[in-house]
């Protein structure tokens, strides 16, 4: 029988979060067949005929969900790969295989780890319990933890980015864009603030603001009231985003637009976003918080602007900033996507030997 990667991926429900378009980019890698495990209620996706969607995972007993599958799928032939990999993942490979897994027979791709010293020893326990774990991180500095914790696989595999639009012409600008889930980390509130001072000065900037939550219809706490606050504003030129969008949706949401991540600077240090890479290939401006992953995807070409203090004022004076040279802004954008390693899957689908 032919073997079939298996995908882990419990989180992919819909099209909110980086889940969708993460699992679709590898679909697109590679020819191979794949079983693709999901959240239950996974919509239809439009992913190879070969990939099978296995609507599978209930959120509250996800975990014993995933002890139970890795159990029967490590029986089998067929190599898994832990799309989204966590801490949990490899304590329940651990459990299931009191012995050491084969080699090249279950890929872990972390997109970002807390390091601690208690988290630290974990991994170096894990490392000489399963040393043929094979780990992908999206960052070097992922990729050096894993390799100073004892792992003997390690590669680096950068968030695949979609491919950068083509110049199309003169785009003028429409709008700032706050896209993806609204999550305090991702500072929503200071976008609430901003959409505060833009009514407060009788500005007339259009801005877009997508309030729809993460997985499973959750938001953190407090950003129900945040979304009650900006509800309440009553900006002429806001348009909230309720609903999950449709890739293409999404898509159209980046052009003309800027981008504002003021995202976590401790939260987000070495953090990969989708949004970035999702805007800059559609040559869309950002503002983020410096010393950020993404304030480094900007910086050269200067594809936006990164700030040191993160404040209302602030976003509104690097809106400003950017729509003074807006086209100027946009090529560097597109330039920064044509720069990066499109389709970066190649780590992992020459190890699958399929």
């Amino acid at each position: 029988m032919t073997r079939r990667v298996q995908v882990v991926e419990p989180t992919l429900e819909n099209f909110a979060g980086h889940c969708y378009s993460l699992v679709a980019s590898l679909c697109r890698a590679t020819d191979v067949a794949m079983d693709i495990w999901a959240a239950r209620g996974a919509e239809s996706f439009d992913f190879r005929a070969e990939c099978l969607v296995h609507p599978f995972f209930r959120r509250r007993v996800r975990l014993f969900q995933q002890l139970g599958l890795y159990r029967r799928l490590i029986r089998e032939d067929d190599p898994i790969v832990i799309t989204t990999a966590r801490r949990s993942d490899l304590i329940l490979l651990n459990l299931i295989a009191p012995g050491r897994l084969l080699q090249n027979r279950v890929f872990l791709y972390f997109h970002w780890f807390r390091e601690s010293p208690k988290r630290f020893r974990f991994l170096q326990k894990i490392a000489a319990h399963q040393p043929n774990l094979v780990i992908f991180g999206t960052t070097a500095s992922v990729v050096d933890l894993f390799q100073r914790a004892g792992f003997r696989y390690v590669d680096l595999l950068p968030y695949p980015a979609p491919p950068a639009a083509e110049r199309d012409g003169d785009v003028a600008f429409r709008r700032l864009l706050y896209a993806g889930a609204a999550r305090r980390d991702k500072g929503f509130r200071q976008v609430v603030d901003l959409v505060a001072l833009l009514a407060d000065r009788g500005e007339r900037i259009p801005i877009a603001v997508q309030v729809s939550p993460e997985h499973f219809g959750k938001y953190d706490m407090g950003t129900i009231e945040d979304i009650k606050r900006l509800r309440g504003i009553g900006y002429a030129h806001l348009e909230l985003l309720n609903r999950t969008l449709a890739p293409e949706e999404y898509a159209a949401l980046f052009s003309g637009s800027i981008c504002l991540q003021p995202y976590d600077r401790a939260d987000f240090r070495d953090r990969v976003s989708g949004v970035t890479l999702d805007a800059l290939a559609r040559g869309c401006p950002v503002i983020t918080t410096a010393g950020t992953w993404m304030a480094a995807q900007i910086e050269s070409p200067k594809a936006g602007i990164a700030l040191e203090s993160v404040t209302a004022e602030s976003l509104l004076d690097a809106a400003k900033a950017i729509l003074g040279s807006y086209a100027g802004f946009r090529t560097s954008a597109l330039e920064a996507a044509w720069a990066r390693n499109r389709e970066t899957w190649t780590p992992l689908t020459r190890l699958l030997d399929l």
